[in-house]
């Protein structure tokens, strides 16, 4: 259920989950809060996670730009293949994380996962049938004293060789599905299982 009142809404969604009144002034974090507002977190992690960013949506006046404070969205993309799942260590980090980081202006946040798989992978990155949408989201440090409010989304790649351009971290690859939660820190590993394909 929904109400609107003079530029601002209120939701009310499923779950019993609490949805703060989300500002208009982007119209991105509107479009945003909706689709988060139709989220399932899978562990009190990402429900925290959720509640946190839905939060900042509803507070921050530039919540996309990077440069307008610390707390700020990014996007991730979480790139599916006939291998399994396409990770990339991080130049800064050390970590094998899914490829992903800021959201341009005027950028849609699934656009900006997609376009950031494509720069670090080399590779042409495809959406789903059912369209790219939020599969899981994570707040984390994003180094520097930011704070990333990130938003995953699913994508699909066909079955040949990453090839990061230069300036991207060189190692790229793709990992069977125990190999990748192996590797993956906390926030990763809940959202392979939400892409996990079923019998894999």
């Amino acid at each position: 259920m929904r109400a609107e009142r003079a530029g601002v809404h209120a939701y009310t969604p499923s779950q019993g989950r609490e949805h703060p009144d989300t500002t208009v002034g982007d119209p991105r974090a509107a479009r945003l809060a909706d689709a988060l507002a139709a989220h399932s977190p899978r562990d009190d992690r990402e429900a925290r996670s959720l509640a946190r960013i839905l939060e900042a949506l509803s507070r921050l006046d530039r919540p996309f730009d990077e440069t307008a404070g610390p707390v700020h969205v990014t996007a991730s993309a979480l790139v599916l293949g006939p291998r399994g799942v396409l990770l990339h260590r991080h130049k800064r980090l050390g970590l094998w994380l899914q490829p992903g980081g800021h959201v341009d202006a005027g950028e849609e946040p699934a656009a900006a996962a997609r376009r950031e798989a494509a720069e670090e992978t080399g590779l042409a990155i495809g959406e789903p049938v059912d369209g790219a949408r939020v599969v899981h989201v994570d707040v984390h440090p994003g180094g520097r004293g930011h704070t990333h409010l990130d938003v995953r989304y699913r994508f699909t790649a066909d079955d040949a060789e990453p090839a990061p351009p230069p300036g991207e971290s060189p190692e790229v690859a793709w990992f069977g599905w125990e190999q990748a939660a192996a590797v993956a820190d906390a926030g990763l590993a809940t959202a392979l299982t939400a892409v996990r394909p079923a019998g894999v």
